[in-house]
């Protein structure tokens, strides 16, 4: 006999959709690449992140794809994250410290078909393309007026992409041990290796840290080191 309380997957999108619904309001503040502080509330990034969710899927985008990332921590690549792994495919983080070659490999390693990136990343992307042929699509994370000159074949505009979705697209519910995301090893010995997350565990241990940080044990953990 099974319980019947709290019978739910452990998804990524409940904590989007938690943020959402109880903390609307609350800002999430970042820096662009271009420069300016860029404010908005977290139910303006969950809009927004049901958009660009919506666009990768109407792109072809499925369950267990790889879709990666090659940016700073802002407001972009925070919906980015939710969008690839709220869909049920897989978000590959690159670490963008790694040199190009390492780069490179992980890109074709993980067989990534999206490669989504910050401006400031765009020339070592026009390099390396050539060695990707499994990417299908790239997404420059800059508004239309920032939007570079390039040779970069299928190069769009972040803003222009997510406004071909629709902002009222509803979470898919899957198996919560289904991949999440990827990330690869740094200054290991021979080629990074690639270490697969589950939605469950990326749940469990933002419950976890969260839970340390509301208690105050995260500052006694750290003062201890």
């Amino acid at each position: 006999m099974k319980g019947l309380m709290q019978n739910q997957p452990l998804l990524l999108s409940s904590l989007l959709k938690h943020a959402d619904r109880f903390h609307c309001g609350t800002e999430i503040v970042s820096r662009t690449v271009e420069g300016p502080i860029h404010r908005y509330s977290y139910a303006d990034a969950a809009r927004r992140t049901r958009k660009l969710t919506d666009a990768l899927r109407r792109h072809g985008v499925a369950s267990g794809d790889r879709v990666a990332t090659l940016a700073w921590n802002n407001y972009r690549h925070f919906e980015f994250e939710h969008g690839v792994t709220g869909l049920g495919a897989v978000w590959h983080a690159i670490n963008p410290r790694l040199i190009p070659s390492q780069i490179s490999y992980i890109v074709k390693h993980a067989e990534d078909s999206v490669l989504c990136f910050d401006s400031s990343f765009l020339p070592i992307v026009e390099k390396l393309a050539p060695e990707w042929p499994a990417v299908g699509l790239y997404i420059l994370m800059v508004d239309r007026q920032s939007m570079p000159t390039s040779r970069l074949p299928n190069l769009v505009c972040y803003e222009d992409f997510i406004n071909t979705g629709d902002s009222e697209f509803e979470w898919p519910v899957f198996d919560e041990l289904s991949a999440s995301s990827l990330f690869y090893t740094s200054g290991t010995t021979g080629n990074p290796k690639g270490v697969l997350y589950s939605h469950r565990s990326d749940v469990l241990h933002a419950l976890t840290l969260g839970g340390l940080a509301v208690s105050g044990s995260w500052r006694r953990i750290r003062s201890c080191r």
